[in-house]
C-alpha cells in the first residue's frame, strides 16, 4: 500500500511544532521528518487553522525552527476565504486580527456584501462586532464566512 502514496498532508501545530512557550518549538525529529519525506520524492503540504498571522509570517517562524517549508506549500483559512469571496463576488467586511488583515489585500473590500469573522483578538469588540451586525442586518440572506469553527 505504502507504494501507491504518492503524497502527504500534515497539519503543524501539534505534528511539527509545540505552539506553547515562546513562540514554539519543534517536536523531536519533525524536522528531520520533513526533510526525508522531501528527499523521498513524496509530494508534501502542510495545513493550519492559524487566523492571526498571514501565511508569510507562519512560514518566517517555521523556517527560523529550521523546517525547510515554502507558503505555496501551506494552506490556511484566510487564502481559502478569498477563493470564495472571488469565486462568489463578495466583498467582506473583515473581522479579523489585524495581523491576517494582509492576505486579503486583493480582495475587493468597498460596499460590504459579508462578513468573515476570525480569531480577532483586540479587533473583537462591541464597536468592531455593531459594524459586522451592520453589514448583515439588512441582507435577506446573510453570508458569514468563519475562519474557524462554527
Amino acid at each position: 500500500w505504502a507504494r501507491a502514496v504518492r503524497g502527504l498532508l500534515l497539519d503543524v501545530s501539534g505534528v511539527l511544532y509545540d505552539s506553547g512557550g515562546d513562540g514554539g518549538v519543534p517536536i523531536a525529529g519533525s524536522v528531520e521528518a520533513v526533510r526525508r519525506i522531501k528527499a523521498s520524492g513524496l509530494k508534501l503540504r502542510f495545513c493550519t487553522n492559524e487566523t492571526q498571522a498571514t501565511r508569510e509570517k507562519f512560514v518566517k517562524k517555521l523556517q527560523a525552527m529550521g523546517f525547510d517549508i515554502s507558503v505555496a506549500e501551506v494552506t490556511a483559512p484566510a487564502p481559502a476565504a478569498c477563493h470564495i469571496l472571488k469565486e462568489r463576488s463578495l466583498r467582506p467586511h473583515l473581522l479579523v486580527h489585524n495581523d491576517l488583515v494582509p492576505e486579503f489585500a486583493e480582495i475587493d473590500q468597498t460596499n460590504p456584501n459579508c462578513v468573515v469573522i476570525g480569531d480577532a483578538a483586540e479587533n473583537f469588540t462591541y464597536a468592531k462586532l455593531n459594524e459586522a451586525f451592520r453589514v448583515l442586518i439588512g441582507m435577506e440572506k446573510p453570508v458569514l464566512i468563519s475562519l474557524g469553527r462554527g
